[in-house]
């Protein structure tokens, strides 16, 4: 029994750092070493407790591995900072003003900006917000952003944008390559899908390029020398325009008269709050972050991470190639965080995939040797004559839509016989293959097999307690945060003690966990 649960112990293990093939093995190993006992699985009731026990444990890993996605489940967002801060109270004016505007004007009198930043009561509302209750938060920021700033910089020298901008995802995003907010723009620029597009990125069904840094960074530049251009010059304008959208600050500020966002944002403004918030917020960022020693902040200068590139030219799962390269997968996803599903892309053309140095030749030697039905968790279906999209879709009880994005056709698209589609939707991934071998070997004993694990899924209401997290309930009921946050409508990780939620949870039928459901 002990070197049992050593053995699910190591397979729990794999199984949190991606890796399925050597969870299976683990999980395998510490059924087999209860079959194969001299006293015989099923003579012993300590034994036979124990056997049936770790069989709904493998069972409810495996459907905790069902619910994070066998290749089409998508990896969950984070809520955006600019909405996270937009939530706080609106800062007071400094209580020192005096003191305040003396500090910031001997900085900006050292300190050369490219944008102008006015020594105004908001920009030094904002600055002492920063470096008051939100300490902790800009400094876990700006960490975080070390590693991309020289890149960001570059791309704005060479697109000729003014450097200072490089501090924008400090707001939008807090450097957060899968930040989401509300109303759905995305990555370290907080772009929207329509900009995006427009910028000559690629958002589809397996690819967002909103959270790719560098790309997303190349797009942002032009975008934001458009905006500069569009207000000639005037750099508060574009940073308006960047929040609020071009043709609302050219159409307000052609109606007001008034071409000057500080005029606008004054008084009465017809501006939205957000909108009169961003751009000091924006521009206090920029002063902290361009001389964060003389505000009381220290970092470590921290290198991108070394990668290498190997060309997939049909689609592989992420977790095979943690496998491979003997990390994780939260480590492949780092390295690639455009790829919204736990698949590379089923394209026309190869993909690059990103992997830790000096795991490239490797990589490519298991993908070669690897069946290319093995390679990823999808499900293929062959179109017979007579289907339609439409038709399929229903068949296979998956959403039109998804099923044209995932196989990269137009709306209208019309399918032939013999085609074959790629099906979005989770296939088995088999964890506890042994599951099943104690009825077989209690019956070649002449021994009564054990009942069968069934699933039952089963709606509750759970009631929120003080010091929970959705981290640590969707942990309780062996679900995902992002599927908590879908049931039950949530934009944001925050939770209040006695809120109620909706969980739909799954428990093999007669196990302890279904019997003690809390």
């Amino acid at each position: 029994m002990a070197a049992s649960q050593a053995r699910f112990d190591a397979g729990a293990a794999e199984l949190a750092r991606g890796h399925l093939s050597r969870a299976k093995v683990e999980f395998d190993a510490a059924v087999d070493l209860l079959l194969e006992s001299p006293a015989g699985d099923r003579s012993d009731p300590r034994l036979r407790e124990f056997l049936d026990r770790l069989v709904d444990r493998i069972s409810a890993f495996e459907m905790r591995s069902l619910a994070e996605g066998d290749g089409f489940a998508e990896k969950p967002t984070e809520p955006a900072s600019l909405d996270e801060l937009l939530a706080q109270p609106a800062p007071d004016l400094p209580s020192s003003s005096g003191e305040l505007r003396d500090w910031v004007a001997a900085d900006l009198e050292a300190t050369p900006h490219d944008v102008p930043i006015p020594l105004n009561a908001k920009v030094l509302s904002w600055i002492e917000v920063f470096q008051g209750r939100l300490r902790g938060w800009f400094q876990t920021t700006l960490q975080r952003g070390m590693p991309y700033l020289p890149m960001i910089q570059n791309t704005f020298r060479a697109e000729g944008v003014p450097l200072d901008l490089a501090y924008i995802p400090i707001c939008e995003s807090a450097f957060s390559t899968n930040a989401l907010s509300r109303a759905s723009a995305k990555g370290f620029w907080q772009l929207m899908r329509g900009t995006a597009v427009e910028q000559g990125l690629t958002v589809n069904w397996y690819v967002d390029e909103r959270s790719n840094p560098e790309k997303a960074t190349a797009a942002a530049a032009k975008y934001l020398k458009m905006l500069g251009q569009m207000f000639d010059g005037d750099w508060h304008m574009a940073l308006a325009s960047y929040n609020g959208g071009p043709g609302y600050m050219q159409r307000t500020s052609k109606r007001k008269g008034q071409t000057d966002f500080w005029d606008l944002a004054d008084g009465k403004s017809p501006l939205p709050r957000e909108t009169r918030e961003y751009v000091p917020m924006v521009l206090a960022s920029i002063v902290i972050a361009r001389n964060p020693q003389r505000y009381g902040f220290t970092f470590d200068p921290v290198a991108p991470p070394e990668y290498e590139t190997v060309s997939m030219s049909s689609p592989v799962d992420l977790r095979k190639v943690a496998e491979w390269a003997g990390v994780s997968v939260d480590d492949i996803q780092k390295l690639n965080p455009e790829l919204r599903r736990f698949t590379t892309p089923v394209s026309d053309g190869p993909y690059g995939l990103r992997v830790p140095s000096g795991t490239a030749k490797l990589v490519e030697q298991r993908v070669g040797e690897t069946p290319a039905e093995e390679l990823a968790s999808l499900q293929w279906y062959t179109v017979r004559r007579g289907e339609s999209l439409t038709s399929i879709a229903n068949k296979l009880r998956v959403r039109r839509t998804d099923l044209v994005d995932a196989n990269g056709l137009k709306t209208n698209s019309r399918v032939s016989p013999d085609q074959k589609l790629v099906v979005p939707r989770s296939p088995a991934t088999a964890l506890s293959a042994r599951a099943a071998r104690p009825a077989a070997a209690s019956a070649a004993a002449g021994k009564p097999a054990p009942p069968p694990v069934e699933a039952v899924k089963t709606k509750i209401t759970y009631s929120v307690k003080k010091g929970d997290t959705l981290s640590s309930i969707a942990q309780q009921f062996h679900t995902t945060v992002a599927q908590i946050k879908t049931w039950n409508g949530l934009k944001s990780d925050r939770l209040m003690p006695g809120a109620h939620l909706t969980i739909y949870t799954a428990y093999p039928r007669g196990s302890s966990s279904q019997r003690h459901r809390p």
